[in-house]
């Protein structure tokens, strides 16, 4: 390799990261500063010439890379969680997508000088969304619970199904212009859809095995995990063209419905693996794009932008929505939040890569659609949702809730009390018997790391305002705290003092890298799983003009003041930048150490 080509491959990885940074820190979809860095290097700038840089490992490479992604997708959808989320979302990624497929196909055909086959294409390619454009937009708009619940699921479901309608479509394709005649092109496809779904389901079942007979290693399944898709992959491309990628899609969806089998490590893995791939491969997607074929679709991209905004997509709202108890601004606004995502643009350049090389005529133009349709969704739902969400009314007003890392006995009975008095609670954790004990309580739970890409894609923070972070971890909590003062703001993240900090100040951690400290630090969670361990309980008083703050101290010497819940229903914690002044009308929660009744 020469040095240039080394110092290229080194600035795409580099940009790529930078892209990524931008867009957490500014709650924007990710790909959308992908692509446009990869227009900026490729036929704007001309620093960027993917066919001279990789040459005719291109698309093997964008064939492996676009695998691995449909396959950490696919692990992601789970029928009974299609089942166990209400008929909306079970109508949207069925009903819904055949909505939008037929509504863009026909929209494309009609715009452009396409072929049946080329627009169908099309159509199932924009049928997918994803989390990774859809969870920065509800972190920003934060619209209430029945609508941003919805948009989740449907957004993590609808990934590996808009998948397969797409590779089911291309493969009709390849298979028509190979054949001679309807009924040995269908063969052909039957006979692509078969290989890769045996070999899926095979490797699925096969690898699920291995993991359940604990036949690889722990530090070893990642590595097994990467191995396996690939070997599948390339077995099915061998068995039959074209078949590898919907081989790989039924091996994550066998996975994902696999039961007894934890996939979270492998999962997380996936995920870390993807955002690299993605970084990397849509900067180099994009820098392909042709400026000519831009300005050949120009004024019909944008048409087609906009059908798919304000026509196919409020069609698709309504009708599955009918029969819901959805308002109408709610419905509305779930017809209006559809952007386009990662799955979309990588099926669309790997279909345009091959499509290409057997010379089908308008392939040419099918990814500078797609992306345009891409960067326009994108923009305007980010530009307009959370306007357009206060104007419906759709907003949460001003999330109050309390998300609880940890779920060790004083995170519970934190968590607990705050529930008792009215605060939305999630209690996050990875320890299984803490998050069973909290599901006992009552308690709404998320199982898993508060601070993975796992959570940033499932954990709904609908509600919540503040973090409480508890865990017997320290490194934990920090990163709990760096995370979500992005999410709620520096001023509502909390965090105890650790014990071993308090004895050795080289212990002590930052305060740019931790939350407001709980009780001025003179309290570390130590003393109060002790507290609890010995009888304390977490008692909750009412304040009057007559039993105000400092009368409730005096008779409760021996008691800690936990939160404090205002008139208006926020939650108040004492910290180590000022105390906590409740007034008349205010409750106090404490732990009362001794048999005393607050």
């Amino acid at each position: 390799m020469h040095g240039h080509d080394l110092i290229t491959i080194c600035a795409i990885l580099a940009a790529g990261f930078a892209c990524q940074w931008l867009a957490w820190r500014v709650k924007l979809p990710a790909i959308l500063f992908l692509l446009l860095a990869g227009i900026l290097a490729g036929p704007t700038l001309h620093w960027l010439a993917p066919n001279d840089l990789f040459g005719e490992l291109l698309v093997p490479l964008v064939s492996i890379g676009v695998a691995i992604i449909l396959f950490e997708g696919s692990l992601t959808l789970k029928f009974s969680e299609i089942r166990g989320h209400g008929a909306v979302v079970r109508n949207l990624v069925t009903f819904g997508v055949l909505i939008t497929w037929a509504g863009s196909a026909l929209t494309a055909y009609f715009l452009f000088d396409w072929d049946a086959r080329l627009a169908a294409l099309f159509g199932a390619i924009v049928t997918v969304s994803g989390p990774t454009v859809v969870m920065p937009l509800l972190r920003s708009v934060r619209p209430v619970r029945s609508v941003s619940s919805v948009l989740r699921w449907e957004a993590i479901l609808i990934d590996p199904i808009g998948a397969i309608l797409g590779l089911l479509v291309f493969d009709f394709i390849l298979a028509s212009e190979a054949a001679d005649g309807l009924l040995e092109a269908s063969h052909t496809v039957v006979t692509m859809v078969a290989a890769g779904a045996l070999l899926g389901a095979a490797g699925g079942y096969l690898f699920g095995l291995a993991m359940r007979k604990r036949l690889i290693p722990d530090f070893l399944r990642n590595f097994a995990a990467l191995a396996a898709v690939l070997v599948v992959f390339a077995a099915s491309e061998s068995i039959h063209g074209e078949s590898g990628l919907l081989a790989v899609t039924i091996m994550g969806i066998w996975l994902a419905n696999t039961r007894r089998l934890d996939l979270e490590d492998i999962l997380d893995f996936k995920e870390n693996l993807t955002l690299v791939l993605v970084a990397g491969l849509f900067i180099v997607l994009a820098a392909r794009l042709d400026f000519a074929a831009l300005t050949k679709i120009g004024s019909m991209a944008i048409v087609m932008v906009l059908v798919l905004q304000f026509v196919i997509g409020p069609l698709r709202a309504v009708v599955c929505s009918a029969g819901s108890n959805l308002r109408w601004q709610e419905i509305l606004f779930l017809g209006w939040v559809f952007p386009r995502g990662i799955v979309a643009a990588a099926i669309s350049a790997i279909f345009a890569l091959r499509l290409e090389n057997i010379g089908y005529a308008g392939s040419e133009e099918l990814v500078p659609l797609v992306y345009s349709v891409i960067l326009g969704t994108v923009a305007i739902q980010s530009l307009t949702s959370k306007t357009l969400a206060n104007l419906l009314g759709v907003a949460e007003p001003d999330p109050t809730g309390v998300l609880v890392v940890g779920s060790n006995p004083a995170a519970l009975a934190i968590a607990e009390a705050l529930h008792k008095n009215g605060q939305s609670v999630l209690l996050a954790d990875s320890y299984w018997a803490g998050i069973k004990d909290a599901r006992m309580r009552g308690l709404t739970t998320f199982y898993g790391s508060a601070v993975s890409r796992y959570a940033d894609r499932n954990m709904d923070l609908t509600g919540l305002g503040n973090l409480l972070s508890l865990s017997r971890r320290p490194g934990l909590n920090e990163l709990a705290c760096v995370r979500f003062a992005q999410e709620f703001g520096r001023d509502n993240v909390y965090t105890l003092s650790d014990e071993s900090e308090r004895e050795h100040r080289k212990h002590r951690v930052t305060g740019e890298s931790r939350g407001r400290v709980l009780f001025g630090g003179e309290h570390s969670l130590e003393d109060l799983l002790e507290s609890l361990a010995s009888g304390a309980k977490i008692k909750t008083t009412e304040l009057t003009d007559e039993f105000d703050f400092a009368e409730y101290q005096s008779r409760n010497l021996d008691s800690l003041l936990i939160f404090a819940t205002d008139k208006s229903g926020r939650v108040h914690f004492p910290t180590n930048d000022g105390g906590t002044s409740p007034g008349p009308g205010w409750t106090v929660s404490a732990m009362v150490r001794s048999a005393e009744q607050a």
